[in-house]
This record gives structure tokens, C-alpha cells and sequence, in this order.
């Protein structure tokens, strides 16, 4: 240890090196090389080059994994459940010091419907919250183009709790028929034990008898967005934008049958099980389902 200097001796140092190069002086003071003060310097700058390196290495493997869908907020989120202690800002800066962006650019803004419709129970009335999953499903019908088949069409039902997709349904006509089999899906999937609510627009494979009657076989009550409201219903549709900013809108499907496998992967391989979500604690949708089952 060395002993305490006092005011008088620390002023004679300062004095007596007061016209030496800072670095020298300091060496001289500490008696240590200069050699030695700038190993030390160099290996702190080698212990952050090697941590960033590391990071960007992770956040490459992060970004390719997502399909390049992930950006700054996610990559972060999933360094640190990887263990990295590391700064929002720091992701940033490194992302675009090697390039590495999001493919995602524009923000959701659902179209206001100009179709003439007939008003229908709102029981949802953008009441989005729930406790558990199977209270409240919500669907909608999205418009998928392929080359040879030209257009299709994915029905899809999401939970609200979990977010994630429970049911859907692809067919190259826009039929009631498409609506109930991806309820039906979506049905046989949770195998709900209580009275939950379906809410849809007013879109006329909705508003028909036959699905009518096949929403009252299985004890659900429909609620229905207002007309010219696509807010009321705005998770799913939020749901359709991030499928084609994500997925249908990078590629260009061949046929019915590759679009339909490639969204059959995208839902249930990456939306599902491996896609985070902020609204949920940055979990995938079937691990707030799985929590949920765990505990029942």
C-alpha cells in the first residue's frame, strides 16, 4: 500500500513534473513503464473490440434467424434474454456500423371499408383486454396473390390473450365456407371449456346464416365491428399488415399451393413459436398460451 501524500508533497509533484508530457508524468507518479500503461489501454480497447464483435456475431445470427424482420427494439430484447447486458443505444450504433436493418419500413393503418352494410351487435366494442386465453377470438379475411392462380385468400382467428393464430384457412375462393373452417380450426385447436366471444366485421361471409348457425353450435356469441369502423377490429387486421410486410410482400407466390405452405410456415413456425411481441412481454404467443395451460 502506498502511504497518504500529503497536500504539501502532492504540490511538489505537480510542480516538479508540471512540464512533462501528462502520460510521462502520470507513469512517474504511479512509478510504472509507459510501456505497461499502454498494454493496458490497448488490452481495454481489445476487451471492447472482442465484445463487439461477439454482439454483432449474435445479432447477425438474431436478424438472419428472423428473416431479417427483426429490428433494433426485438434484436435488443433478445441479446438480453441471451444473457448480454447491452444498451438499446449500442444495438443501434452496431447495426448500422455492419448494416444490418429491418426489412419492416411502414407502420400499420387500417383503411376505412366504404361498403354499404347492415349495423350488428357490437359486444366487443373495442374492449380488447382479457385474463385468459379462450375469452375473446377475433377474425378476418385477407387477400393473398399468387402468378398462376391469381387471387386467394387466408381466413384467419387470433386469441386475444396470447395473440396467437388459432385457426385459419386458405382457399382460392372468398366463401362462407373459408370462415368456418378456419373457426372450425380454430375451435378444435383450443377445445374451449367456457362461453367466449367471436368478433368479425360486416363482411357478408360473416353476416350469413350458414355461419351463423355455425357459431351458435359451438355456444360463442358473434359480436361485430360498427360500420366503416376497421378499428374495431384492429388486431387482426394489424395481424394481416405484419403477414404481408413480413412475408407475402418479399416474395412472389408461384401458385396457390406455395403461397399456401409458405404461410402455413410463416403462422405456425415463426408467428407462433418464434416471433416476439411487445404487447406480451416480448414472448412468442404460444409461450403465453403454454404459461396459461401450465397453470390450469
Amino acid at each position: 500500500m502506498r502511504e497518504k501524500v500529503s497536500k504539501t508533497e502532492l504540490a511538489a509533484t505537480i510542480e516538479k513534473y508540471k512540464d512533462q508530457h501528462p502520460i510521462q508524468a502520470l507513469c512517474e507518479v504511479l512509478d510504472i513503464p509507459r510501456s505497461t500503461y499502454y498494454q493496458s489501454l490497448h488490452e481495454t480497447e481489445s476487451n471492447r473490440d472482442r465484445e463487439n464483435k461477439e454482439l454483432t456475431k449474435e445479432m447477425i445470427e438474431i436478424h438472419t434467424d428472423s428473416k431479417k424482420r427483426y429490428g433494433a427494439p426485438k434484436i435488443h430484447m433478445e441479446l438480453e434474454k441471451k444473457g448480454f447486458s447491452v444498451s438499446l443505444k449500442r444495438v443501434q450504433r452496431l447495426m448500422k456500423k455492419v448494416g444490418i436493418r429491418s426489412i419492416i419500413q411502414r407502420k400499420y393503418r387500417p383503411y376505412t371499408s366504404q361498403h354499404q352494410v347492415t349495423e350488428q351487435g357490437n359486444l366487443l366494442n373495442r374492449d380488447f383486454t382479457t385474463t385468459t386465453i379462450n375469452e375473446k377470438w377475433v377474425g378476418d379475411i385477407t387477400y393473398i396473390h399468387t402468378i398462376k392462380d391469381g387471387w386467394c385468400y387466408l381466413a384467419s382467428v387470433m386469441d386475444l390473450h396470447s395473440k396467437k393464430i388459432i385457426g385459419y384457412a386458405f382457399s382460392k375462393t372468398m366463401t362462407t365456407d373459408l370462415v368456418i373452417k378456419a373457426l372450425n380450426h380454430a375451435y378444435e385447436t383450443q377445445s374451449p371449456k367456457k362461453e367466449l366471444i367471436f368478433h368479425s366485421d360486416l363482411g357478408s361471409q360473416y353476416t350469413s346464416e350458414e355461419f351463423a348457425e355455425s357459431i351458435r353450435s359451438k355456444g360463442i356469441k358473434h359480436s361485430f365491428s360498427r360500420k366503416g369502423c376497421p378499428y374495431d377490429n384492429a388486431c387482426i387486421e394489424s395481424f394481416h399488415a405484419i403477414l404481408k410486410k413480413e412475408e407475402v410482400h418479399q416474395v412472389k407466390y408461384l401458385n396457390y399451393q406455395s403461397a399456401n405452405m409458405a404461410l402455413f410456415q410463416y403462422i405456425e413456425g415463426w408467428y407462433n413459436r418464434k416471433r416476439i411481441h411487445g404487447s406480451i412481454g416480448y414472448r412468442t404467443p404460444q409461450e403465453v398460451e403454454d404459461s396459461i395451460r401450465a397453470c390450469a
